[in-house]
């Protein structure tokens, strides 16, 4: 797909892999939208993007999410692409925890049952424009859980089963492209707890995303997850 020329709206896009993808985008010609639940964060990284926009809200909470798509679709009516990046991720051990639904229940609503929402919230406009897309940042922990984050791998499970489900659904949609993009652990703050120190760039995940969608390739593996990819051929 066109890789210059979009509108594009990114969730967690104040920081992290968020603010790296948006950088990316921004200076490749893309109109950037920005949102995440921090003003004084989203401010900041306006300064860092190109006539970028902010949406503050929090897209882990339903009437936000609402509210969000109605603003996309009635203030940037050229929005072609969303980026669900936001998440979350508890760093514990079962043995240890008591309350690990709790944990769970969180992780299932912001990386996965919000996504699911806000995409449904987008599709029909996002079916309406010329080279639209859905990218769904998942994880390298899609391919198997680990005892440290017990269950945000199920989380990201199943974000990956419904990112498949969604691209079958629109494959013979020639104007929705949907991509999902495999993190490895990666340096930046929201990893920080589990050694995020020892992970690559940021700016790597934007950069693969990049040409994947130069490249119409709807896998984007990244790091260490290649090797996922490399032992199924």
């Amino acid at each position: 797909m066109k890789t210059t020329g979009n509108t594009i709206f990114i969730s967690g896009g104040s920081a992290g892999i968020g603010l790296a993808i948006a950088k990316k985008l921004n200076a490749a010609g893309n109109k950037v939208i920005i949102n995440g639940r921090n003003a004084e964060r989203l401010q900041k990284a306006l300064t860092e993007l190109d006539q970028a926009v902010a949406i503050q809200g929090d897209l882990s909470v339903e009437e936000d999410r609402v509210r969000i798509a109605n603003d996309l679709k009635t203030n940037h009516p050229d929005v072609n692409i969303i980026i669900n990046n936001a998440g979350t991720a508890f760093a514990y051990l079962l043995s240890e925890t008591i309350g690990a639904h709790e944990k769970a229940a969180i992780e299932m609503n912001i990386n996965y049952f919000s996504i699911i929402h806000f995409t449904e919230l987008l599709l029909p406009h996002l079916l309406l424009q010329d080279g639209a897309a859905v990218i769904n940042i998942s994880s390298i922990a899609v391919f198997g859980s680990n005892k440290m984050l017990p269950t945000y791998g199920a989380s990201k499970a199943a974000l990956h089963g419904y990112t498949v489900a969604l691209r079958q659904t629109y494959e013979d949609q020639d104007n929705l492209q949907v991509y999902e993009v495999y993190p490895p652990l990666v340096n930046t703050d929201f990893s920080a707890e589990i050694g995020g120190a020892n992970g690559i760039p940021a700016s790597e995940v934007a950069d693969e995303l990049f040409l994947a969608l130069d490249k119409n390739q709807f896998d984007v593996p990244v790091g260490d997850s290649k090797l996922f990819f490399q032992q199924t051929k």
